[in-house]
């Protein structure tokens, strides 16, 4: 593992994944959040990004943050483990807002010097050391720029709808290129606005961030002020039996709120964006997405012929073409 000095990795692992049910009750036979489910492999989509994400980040730098209706789950994932990650457990999901602010306060009060890179739980990466050596680059910059919260962009290949989509502007500074402005943010727009932004040259946002947790915590202070106060509420009483509380009672005074759509969109000012390196990348929020995932990796579970849909590129973010063999993908019951 290379470790970058000061880098902290927040996994979130609070979703549902409601779309992805029909093909998790299928693959393990229980409904089950697909975060926790093999999808890809032996290792379920948690583990696999957890093992990316030490390619870069030290386990003791490593936060996951979950609901309590996961606990089960989560014990289950880090069973024999010898150095789990810190699991930060929220009583309830309030959206990807408050599980990335939440844990930023809370990452912030161990350490007020840190950067974070934020990583969803049901991404699928082809080159991960390269990707990884890409958010420590992107972390590198940000000493030079430490008020911007960069997001990673996937140039996209299709008019997809279902994506948040970046306008780069002008290179920020002198790295290469490697950090841009944003001019604009669209949080999953409409069919026409996704096909003007695939003719325009913009990106695709993939949910990865980096950012200073200072600069992560102030913007999220001036998108959702009364959520971040009672977050940094929290602080005071962490590492204290008063901590459950705590959370508990921020939380029942909190409302839902989606990061994207809530603090990116309102906010493009405060923005970076670094395009993703020779990677492929995908957000697993489908089943073609998973059946164009597994055609890729040349691998086929038993409950392949489950499925009776061709894959798709569709959402798929790849350095160059790829052919693509038929898999079915699951039907909806």
């Amino acid at each position: 593992m290379t470790d970058s000095r000061g880098l902290w990795g927040i996994v979130l692992a609070g979703g549902e994944g409601v779309r992805l049910r029909p093909l998790v009750r299928r693959v393990a036979g229980e409904e089950r959040p697909k975060q926790f489910v093999r999808l890809l492999g032996s290792r379920s989509l948690l583990r696999q990004t957890l093992d990316r994400a030490a390619l870069g980040i030290s386990t003791d730098r490593t936060v996951v943050v979950t609901v309590r209706q996961h606990t089960e789950y989560i014990a289950e994932e880090f069973a024999g483990v010898s150095q789990p990650p810190y699991v930060l457990v929220q009583p309830e999901d309030r959206g990807t807002a408050a599980a990335i602010l939440y844990a930023a306060h809370w990452i912030g009060w161990r350490d007020p010097c840190a950067t974070i890179a934020v990583f969803p739980s049901d991404h699928f990466i082809l080159g991960e050391a390269t990707f990884m050596a890409h958010v420590q680059e992107v972390a590198g910059a940000l000493e030079r720029h430490p008020d911007r919260v960069v997001l990673l962009g996937g140039q996209p290949t299709s008019p997809e709808g279902e994506y948040g989509w970046i306008e780069p502007g002008p290179p920020i500074g002198d790295d290469d290129g490697v950090l841009s402005a944003v001019r604009q943010f669209w949080g999953k727009p409409s069919e026409a606005r996704a096909q003007m932004c695939l003719s325009t040259g913009c990106l695709w946002n993939t949910a990865i961030a980096v950012a200073r947790v200072r600069a992560l915590v102030e913007l999220g202070a001036r998108a959702l002020p009364d959520m971040s106060s009672r977050l940094a509420g929290i602080q005071r009483f962490l590492d204290s039996d008063r901590e459950l509380a705590a959370v508990d009672r921020a939380y029942a005074l909190i409302t839902r709120a989606n990061f994207s759509r809530a603090v990116l969109e309102s906010h493009p000012e405060h923005l970076g964006v670094s395009r993703l390196p020779r990677v492929t990348w995908c957000d697993l929020g489908n089943p073609r997405r998973v059946a164009y995932v597994l055609a890729r990796m040349r691998v086929r579970p038993a409950w392949a012929d489950l499925m009776d849909a061709s894959a798709s590129l569709d959402g798929v973010a790849a350095p160059e073409p790829v052919s693509m063999p038929t898999i079915r993908s699951v039907a909806s019951h």
